[in-house]
């Protein structure tokens, strides 16, 4: 008992661990419908606390790197990814969220394309997991997640951020593919093409995607000259 009492004591005066964790979202489809869906990489701890649950990738912050530096590097060692859109999202430090000791967390989100999704490692202890349908995790990381898309999502309504889960070229079909993705539900396709092909930051190509059955749909850029000019999608 006495042991045990001195060590919380000892706990309540070292200063808190700090930690960089990131949410990397991309979209994959379904393995139902084919659908594009909204998937992140998790990892799976192999020590305590928590030992055999999944997590966000992430770890401790060393002397000698930047915040951005050490979130960019964990992704890299646990997934191989270096996504082009990296941000820091929020900094979670509550009191009892880690059974050993305090830790702060600063939580860093990322968005990568299909393709480069497809080129991440995935092991035993790597995997891909849908966004919407996730278990218990290690940590308060649910909670992260849940921040992360309600972050994802109301940044879709009026920015730019929808065009970082897309290659450089894409069709208007596609853009619709991520916004219902992300929001979970269904867009009309007519009113969507409509408000798509207003905006001023999307510039048609004279390029086609090629391989349908049907004709092929012309491909579109995004221009990036405003930040506040993608279209906010209506039912």
């Amino acid at each position: 008992m006495y042991a045990s009492a001195a060590n919380v004591s000892e706990r309540l005066v070292q200063p808190p661990a700090l930690a960089i964790s990131t949410v990397i979202f991309a979209l994959r489809p379904s393995a139902t419908s084919g659908r594009p869906t909204l998937w992140l990489p998790l990892v799976r701890r192999i020590r305590e606390p928590f030992k055999d649950l999944w997590a966000l990738p992430g770890g401790p912050l060393t002397q000698a790197e930047s915040l951005q530096d050490a979130a960019a590097r964990n992704l890299a060692e646990t997934t191989g990814l270096a996504p082009n859109y990296l941000e820091q999202l929020y900094a979670f430090g509550g009191l009892h969220r880690s059974p050993s000791q305090r830790v702060v967390s600063i939580v860093y989100w990322a968005l990568v394309e299909a393709t480069q999704a497809e080129l991440a490692r995935e092991s035993e202890n790597v995997r891909w997991c849908r966004a919407d349908g996730l278990q218990t995790l290690a940590f308060d990381h649910n909670e992260i997640v849940d921040y992360a898309l309600w972050r994802l999502r109301n940044k879709m309504a009026y920015g730019s951020i929808a065009y970082h889960l897309l290659g450089e070229t894409f069709t208007l079909a596609q853009v619709r593919e991520v916004y219902e993705a992300v929001l979970d539900r269904t867009i009309d396709p007519a009113n969507f093409r409509r408000q798509l092909k207003q905006a001023a930051s999307i510039e048609p190509t004279d390029q086609y995607l090629q391989g349908g059955k049907h004709r092929p749909p012309r491909l579109y850029r995004y221009t990036g000259r405003t930040d506040h000019d993608a279209p906010e999608p209506t039912d």
